[in-house]
């Protein structure tokens, strides 16, 4: 059974969903953008027979706290201190990580700074290096480059319900597979007022993760901690070349290109609940 609780993070109400016997190895999922912790909604109790699993949703995000931008600091380096401080206030001190999207450079500051609390890393899209951006990438960069009038509206553009869709969709071979309740519930949070700038606001300090990526390069060389990538092979947002330059600096890396998009959870649960389950079992269990 999944629990839905929150927790007082720094002033913050962090919501987070929890499973798995407590004594049980830890796995921690980092969601996304536009989605929250629901986009593990049926990972989690496909895992918890074996796993203690814990799934927030990040500030800004889902049922987190979503203060104004003139009240919190978004960026990647405060999200990462938000989840650290939920970890240590949960007890949680050593666990596997599952990265996707915005979750990435969060889990990878984490494990690049501490890596003794990281057994193993699942990356589901979650990029760490330059070969994974696409051209979806060139509006956003420009944008936090110069953010103005000239490049403000192509990335407000991705804020709306037909783009949120979009996320789910693209690189899909069978749409109807996807619930609409994906998407609509993502949309409605973000539809939240004031939650635009919010999302700006990241966007314009995504790039700044890319000053991290040696950091994170170093890590896995020095580390050679298990990594297993599940990757949407028709990803038009973190392309495939994204997965499979994992193993530059980790050889021994598990790689499966997916025949999916961006979100695989949605169409390709038992595959990649497979692979988790056999990867983990082999390098944490």
């Amino acid at each position: 059974m999944t629990h839905h609780r929150y927790a007082e993070i720094d002033g913050q109400r962090v919501f987070y969903r929890e499973a798995g016997h407590p004594d049980a190895p830890k796995l921690v999922l980092l969601h996304g953008f536009p989605t929250s912790s629901h986009m593990f909604r049926e990972l989690i109790p496909a895992l918890a027979d074996r796993y203690h699993v814990i799934a927030p949703d990040h500030i800004g995000f889902g049922l987190s706290s979503a203060p104004a931008v003139d009240g919190f600091d978004y960026t990647f380096d405060r999200l990462t201190e938000v989840t650290l401080a939920l970890l240590d206030h949960l007890g949680i001190r050593r666990h596997a990580l599952y990265i996707q999207d915005y979750g990435a450079p969060i889990g990878l500051k984490i494990a690049s700074r501490h890596p003794e609390r990281v057994s193993a890393i699942i990356t589901q899209s979650g990029n760490a290096y330059t070969e994974g951006f696409t051209p979806f990438w060139e509006q956003l960069f420009a944008y936090a480059t110069d953010p103005g009038p000239d490049t403000e509206p192509a990335v407000r553009a991705l804020l709306t319900a037909d783009a949120t869709r979009w996320q789910y969709t693209h690189g899909v071979k069978d749409t109807s597979r996807i619930s609409p309740d994906t998407w609509t519930h993502d949309q409605h949070l973000l539809d939240r007022p004031g939650n635009a700038e919010v999302q700006l606001a990241l966007f314009r300090d995504y790039r700044n993760n890319l000053h991290a990526y040696p950091a994170f390069q170093q890590y896995f060389r020095d580390s050679q901690v298990p990594l297993l990538a599940v990757w949407g092979r028709h990803d038009e947002i973190f392309g495939p070349e994204g997965a499979l330059a994992f193993r530059r600096d980790l050889p021994d890396a598990e790689i499966h290109l997916l025949d999916t998009g961006h979100f695989a959870l949605e169409d390709s649960l038992d595959t990649v609940t497979g692979y988790i389950r056999g990867f983990l079992g082999r390098v944490v269990d």
